[in-house]
């Protein structure tokens, strides 16, 4: 997008410019988060010291394109995880701001940064472009898992999704719609649209992270205005109930306090651990948090996300969770 005659400074303030006059007609402070979010994604520092390998492959009449990432000297991958980008960003900018390249570098998995059409997903909200031009994203996701799979000759029953915001979203709806792949997910400040299905053909553990005080998708549900567009959503408890009641958890939950670092958020853990063929529920509560990966760096403004839990990596968090919950 940008060319190398061109200053970053400049043509990133081009872009967020462009993305204002775009999508003013959503309302200005939409339209401000949007662009922070998009803009400030594009320039954060990259966290490899090689770029992944760029790839594409043709789905659905489209040109579909992904970052893949293999670390160097493993020849029997442990695992594959497919990591979805928020609204307004790439696969790249996921990458990034996850670090999750390093974490697969650290345990030997292959990770996958896909990009959204328009810079999003038809997570079947109706809110996105891909969602009104009838974009079969959770048809392309499982042709890429396929695909990647083969060539690396990854155990089938070790493949797991992750994703923030709109990536999380769509992460939710894999489960939902592709339970025979992914032996588990965990979505980031995202859950279902209320009028998603959602009827897994077999349990699929779930580790789900959200703020109680996210500006952007409501901790109590109801309606959210996004990038494409308004949706109303699910609660994050009521999603996190979802999931128990899917996976048909018995137990009385566990919750635990992670230890207070002085960020201004807290985090509560709550456990389901006896569930349907060893699946588990945990719910990652972060009590004043926004919408943000937990971890990351702070590359937005608290005003236009809410505050950032530095009280644990969802990273390195997620992979241990998946290393656990493989089939």
């Amino acid at each position: 997008m940008l060319t190398p005659s061109v200053p970053a400074e400049f043509a990133l303030g081009l872009y967020c410019a462009g993305m204002r006059l775009a999508l003013g007609r959503i309302g200005p402070l939409t339209a401000t988060l949007i662009c922070v979010f998009a803009c400030l994604l594009q320039g954060a520092p990259r966290a490899w010291a090689d770029p992944p390998l760029a790839a594409q492959m043709d789905f659905g009449g489209l040109v579909r394109t992904y970052e893949l990432h293999v670390p160097a000297g493993v020849g029997h991958p442990s695992a594959l995880v497919v990591n979805l980008h928020a609204a307004g960003a790439t696969g790249r900018d996921q990458a990034a701001l996850t670090h999750y390249d390093s974490v697969a570098d650290a345990h030997g998995f292959v990770a996958v940064h896909p990009d959204g059409i328009d810079l999003s997903w038809a997570d079947g909200r109706g809110a996105s472009q891909p969602d009104r031009q009838g974009v079969d994203d959770v048809g392309f996701i499982a042709a890429l898992v396929g695909k990647l799979v083969a060539e690396y000759g990854i155990d089938p029953g070790r493949v797991f999704v992750t994703g923030l915001s709109a990536g999380a979203f769509m992460a939710n709806r894999l489960a939902c719609d592709r339970a025979d792949l992914f032996a588990a997910i965990a979505p980031v400040a995202g859950t279902l649209g209320t009028n998603v299905g959602c009827s897994p053909s077999r349990p699929v553990s779930v580790l789900a992270t959200y703020g109680t005080a996210d500006p952007v998708v409501p901790y109590g549900g109801g309606t959210m205005t996004g990038r494409g567009g308004t949706s109303d959503v699910l609660a994050a408890p009521a999603m996190v109930e979802r999931w128990q009641q899917i996976d048909r958890c018995q137990n009385t939950p566990s919750q635990d306090a992670l230890p207070n670092n002085g960020d201004g958020t807290g985090t509560q853990r709550v456990t389901y651990s006896q569930c349907a063929a060893g699946t588990a529920v945990e719910f990652m509560r972060i009590d004043g948090g926004g919408h943000t990966w937990p971890g990351a760096p702070e590359i937005l403004p608290v005003q236009a996300v809410g505050s950032a839990s530095h009280a644990f990596d969802a990273s390195e968090a997620s992979w241990q969770f998946f290393n656990a919950h493989g089939r």
